[in-house]
C-alpha cells in the first residue's frame, strides 16, 4: 500500500468522526485532549521489546522513532528532540550519558513497568525545569494492596526471547511492588534480509572504511542484552500522611549501533524517588508533597567490535557518566473556585567523559570528551485553573535561575528566564469545544552543546572545541489553535501550531560548532476514535510539522531545519469481543523527506508504508496468548535522517549511513495474571 493511501485513509476516518451513536467509548486506550494525548495501556498492549520510543512512534502521530539500534532509541516530538524534548519519570528526571545518543532517557524506562504516559505538545507546562517544545511523562505501576501480578514469557523473530514478573500486594498500612525482567535479541533483518552488520558493510567502502565494519568474529554477534529491575514501597504513616520510596535499575550490555563507529560495552542506570504526601493540612493546602530524586547513568563505548580496533591505539573507547539529583516541594489547594499549585524545584546535573585508547588491555586515558559540567538550576513556579460559564482558562508562570559550570578553563554561564502559559477553552456545547493557547519557554544549553571536544587520539591537547561555551539559551514563543470534539461514539481533535524559536541551538557542519540561531516551526494536528460498533472501532490521526532558520547558517545556504520529519499517519482498525479476544490492524505510514538540511549532513528518504497485525485471547483463568506480525509485507525502509550532530558512519562515496528499520517480524506472548 502506497504512503498516500493511508494518509487518505487516516483523513477520511477524521471526516466521519461527527456521527454520534450511542456506544461506550471505555475501550479507548490513547485519549488525547488539547494539550496532552494520554496513553494508559503500553505495558499490557506493546509486547514487542523495552523500548519506549518504539511503542510511542505506534501509538502518538506526532511522535516520530530515531533509530539507532534494536533498542534504545529516541523519539521526535513535533520535530524536536534532544533536550528541547522533557522526559520525566515518576516526577524525577534521567538523562542518558551518550553524547550521541546512544542511551537517551526513555531508554532506561521499560515498557512492562509503566502504568500510563502523558505526551505534551507545547510549552504548556511549568511544574519541571526544561520543557521546551514539549514533555513525555511516564508513570510506572503503583503498589496496590490487593495481591496481584503477572508473568510473562515472550519469543519473537531473530532469536527475541523476554521473560518478565510483576507483584504488589499489602494491606493499608503498608504496600510493595517488585517487577523484573530480561531480554536479548540477534541482530535484526530488513526487508531485503540484511542483518544490522550486513548493512554496515553495504553502506561503507570495502577499502577506505572497512575499519568501521564489524570484525568477522563479530560479524553474527547478538544485537543487545537487557535486564531490568522495579521496587515500590508506600508506607501509611498516618490516614493523611504516605512515604512513598521507588528504585529502578536497568542493565543493557553489548548494544551494537552500526551506524556509529562504536558500540555500547555496557549501559547501567540506576534512579531512585523518595515522596512524602500530606493532605489536608487545611484552607490553603489540600496536598503538600516533597520530593527527592536521582538518577546515574554509566556508558562506556568502544569500537573493539570494529576492524579498527586492530590498529595501534587498539580499541579506543569514550567512557561516559551522568547523573542528576533534585528535590521538589509543591502545594495543591483550591482558592475559591480556582485549583491552583505552586512550588519550588531544585536540581543539580553532571556530565562527565573521557577517551582512552588500549582500552581493552592496558588503558591510557587521553582527553576530556566532556570536562566534568555540572548544570544548577533553581526554579519557582505557580499556575491555577479556572472555569467561567463556557470559558475555562488556565495558566502558569515560572522563573528559573541556571548555571553551567564546567571544571576546565572554559566560561561559566548563568541564565536567568521567567516562563509561562495561558490556554482556553470554549465549550460551545456538551460535545464540542474550541481552544487556545499562548506560551512562551526556555531550555538551556547542555554539556554537549556547550563543551564537547572532538577526540585526540595522541592525547596530545584537549581536543577541538566542537560545544560553544558562550550560546544563549532557546526561546521557545508558541501559539496553538483547534477543535476537540467528544461524542457517544466518537472523539476527534483539529489542531495547528506555530513556533517561534528565538536563539534555537543547532550544529553548524562548516563552522564544526554549535551555534544560536532564530527559526519558525509550524504544523498541524488531527486525531480520532470512532466506535462503528460496541465491539469494532477506529483509531487514528495526522500530523505534519515544517520548520525553517530565519537565515542561513554561516557559510551556508539551506534554511530547512534539521531533524522534521514529513507527514505521517496513523490508522488502527480494532475488534473487541466478550473481553476475551481482541484483534488489531494497524497501518503507519509517512511521506517523502522532501524538506531536509543539506548543509548539515541530512539526506532524502523515500517515503514507506507498513502494516502490523495483533491478535490477543484470553485461552484459560488468567492465560492470555498473544500473536502478532509487524511490517507484514517485509518493507525496506529507513525513517531516521543523518543530522550531523551526531558522529554516524559515511559510506564509500561519502553519504552518511541510513540505518534500515527491521523487516517482518512475528512474536508470540504467554502471559499469566493473578
Amino acid at each position: 500500500m502506497k504512503v498516500y493511501s493511508a494518509i487518505v485513509i487516516s483523513g477520511i476516518t477524521a471526516t466521519v468522526l461527527m456521527a454520534t451513536d450511542n456506544i461506550n467509548l471505555d475501550k479507548v486506550t490513547v485519549q488525547s485532549t488539547a494539550i496532552k494525548t494520554e496513553v494508559t495501556d503500553i505495558a499490557g498492549e506493546d509486547l514487542k521489546s523495552a523500548d519506549l520510543a518504539e511503542a510511542l512512534t505506534k501509538q502518538v502521530p506526532s511522535v516520530t522513532i530515531q533509530r539507532r539500534s534494536g533498542i534504545a532509541n529516541d523519539i521526535i516530538l513535533r520535530g524536536q528532540r534532544k533536550d528541547d524534548i522533557n522526559i520525566i519519570v515518576d516526577d524525577g528526571k534521567i538523562y542518558g550519558a551518550c553524547p550521541n545518543r546512544m542511551d537517551p532517557p526513555t531508554s532506561h524506562i521499560i515498557t512492562n513497568n509503566i502504568k500510563d504516559v502523558e505526551v505534551i505538545e507545547g510549552p504548556y507546562d511549568v511544574e519541571d525545569f526544561g520543557t521546551l517544545s514539549g514533555a513525555v511523562k511516564v508513570t510506572t505501576s503503583k503498589p496496590t494492596q490487593h495481591l496481584h501480578g503477572n508473568v510473562n514469557l515472550n519469543m519473537g523473530s531473530w532469536g527475541y526471547r523476554k521473560g518478565s514478573f510483576f507483584l504488589s500486594g499489602g494491606n493499608d498500612k503498608i504496600r510493595a511492588l517488585l517487577g523484573a525482567s530480561t531480554e536479548q535479541s540477534d541482530q535484526y533483518e530488513d526487508g531485503d534480509g540484511h542483518t544490522m552488520a550486513e548493512q554496515l558493510k553495504l553502506a561503507t567502502n570495502a577499502t577506505t572504511n572497512a575499519p568501521k565494519q564489524y570484525k568477522p568474529s563479530e560479524f553474527d554477534r547478538d544485537a543487545y542484552k537487557k535486564t531490568s529491575f522495579m521496587g515500590k514501597v508506600y508506607i501509611n504513616i498516618k490516614d493523611n500522611q504516605e512515604l512513598q520510596l521507588g528504585y529502578t535499575g536497568n542493565r543493557s550490555d553489548d548494544v551494537l549501533y552500526p551506524s556509529t563507529p562504536m558500540d555500547a560495552i555496557s549501559d547501567d542506570s540506576d534512579l531512585y524517588n523518595v515522596k512524602y504526601i500530606i493532605k489536608g493540612l487545611g484552607k490553603y493546602s489540600d496536598k503538600l508533597s516533597f520530593e527527592y530524586y536521582y538518577s546515574t547513568v554509566d556508558h562506556p563505548m568502544t569500537n573493539q567490535y570494529r576492524q579498527a580496533s586492530n590498529g595501534p591505539a587498539g580499541t579506543v573507547a569514550n567512557v561516559m557518566s551522568s547523573t542528576i539529583y533534585g528535590a521538589k516541594i509543591k502545594n495543591d489547594f483550591i482558592l475559591g473556585k480556582a485549583k491552583v499549585s505552586y512550588g519550588i524545584e531544585a536540581s543539580k546535573r553532571n556530565w562527565d567523559g573521557r577517551y582512552y585508547k588500549k582500552y581493552s588491555t592496558n588503558p591510557i586515558a587521553l582527553n576530556k570528551s566532556i570536562p566534568d559540567v555540572d548544570t544548577d538550576n533553581l526554579g519557582i513556579y505557580a499556575k491555577a485553573k479556572r472555569s467561567y460559564g463556557k470559558f475555562e482558562l488556565s495558566g502558569g508562570l515560572r522563573y528559573d535561575h541556571t548555571k553551567i559550570d564546567p571544571s576546565n578553563s572554559d566560561p561559566d554561564k548563568t541564565y536567568n528566564d521567567i516562563s509561562g502559559y495561558l490556554f482556553s477553552y470554549y465549550h460551545l456545547n456538551d460535545s464540542l469545544k474550541y481552544f487556545m493557547g499562548l506560551g512562551k519557554s526556555i531550555r538551556v544549553p547542555d554539556a554537549k552543546e556547550s563543551h564537547d571536544r572532538l577526540k585526540d587520539l595522541t592525547g596530545a591537547t584537549q581536543g577541538r572545541l566542537v560545544g560553544n561555551p558562550n550560546l544563549d539559551e532557546t526561546k521557545n514563543y508558541e501559539t496553538d489553535l483547534g477543535v476537540e470534539g467528544n461524542y457517544e461514539n466518537a472523539t476527534f481533535k483539529a489542531k495547528v501550531f506555530y513556533s517561534m524559536l528565538k536563539d534555537f541551538i543547532v550544529y553548524n557542519s562548516t563552522a564544526k560548532q554549535y551555534q544560536n540561531t532564530d527559526a519558525k516551526l509550524y504544523g498541524v494536528e488531527l486525531s480520532g476514535t470512532y466506535f462503528v460498533t460496541d465491539d469494532f472501532y477506529l483509531d487514528g490521526g495526522i500530523a505534519y510539522q515544517r520548520g525553517k532558520k530565519d537565515d542561513p547558517l554561516i557559510g551556508q545556504n539551506d534554511t530547512d531545519l534539521p531533524s522534521i520529519p514529513p507527514v505521517k499517519a496513523n490508522l488502527g482498525i480494532n475488534y473487541d469481543y466478550d473481553s476475551t479476544l481482541s484483534l488489531k490492524a494497524e497501518i503507519v505510514a509517512s511521506g517523502k523527506w522532501s524538506h531536509y538540511d543539506t548543509d548539515n549532513g541530512e539526506q532524502e528518504i523515500d517515503s514507506w508504508s507498513v502494516v502490523n497485525l495483533k491478535a490477543k485471547k484470553e485461552i484459560y483463568r488468567g492465560f492470555d496468548l498473544t500473536l502478532g506480525i509487524d511490517n507484514v509485507f517485509d518493507k525496506t525502509y529507513a525513517i531516521s535522517n543523518t543530522y550531523s550532530d551526531l558522529t554516524l558512519v559515511s559510506g564509500g562515496t561519502g553519504d552518511v549511513m541510513l540505518l534500515n528499520e527491521p523487516g517482518r517480524y512475528m512474536y508470540i506472548n504467554l502471559s499469566y495474571k493473578f
